[in-house]
């Protein structure tokens, strides 16, 4: 087979993946460095970081075990139990 005839045969594919590397170039070139961008955001990192370690050093990492510990077997009974309690409070709405 002809050189040419093979390009004529994927001169699309050719002209996309020229397309893309060019874009690709381009937007390398204009995007800013990593450095530039953690100069403008270190105040938010840092503050996010310190607030984190807070939560961690006073709360406590949580534990989820389905152990018998008390609170954690039956942690969302309470919720359960409000929710049907509600249906006393609709039967009044309904009279109005």
């Amino acid at each position: 087979m002809d050189v040419p005839k093979m390009l004529e045969q994927y001169r699309y594919h050719i002209t996309i993946a020229m397309a893309f590397s060019l874009s690709l170039s381009l937007l390398l070139y204009a995007a800013p460095r990593i450095m530039t961008i953690l100069t403008y955001f270190w105040p938010l990192l840092a503050s996010t970081t310190v607030f984190l370690v807070a939560i961690i050093a006073f709360g406590g990492v949580s534990k989820f075990s389905t152990e018998g510990h008390g609170h954690g077997e039956k942690a969302g009974e309470g919720l359960l139990d409000y929710v049907t309690g509600m249906p006393e409070h609709t039967e009044e709405a309904r009279n109005f």
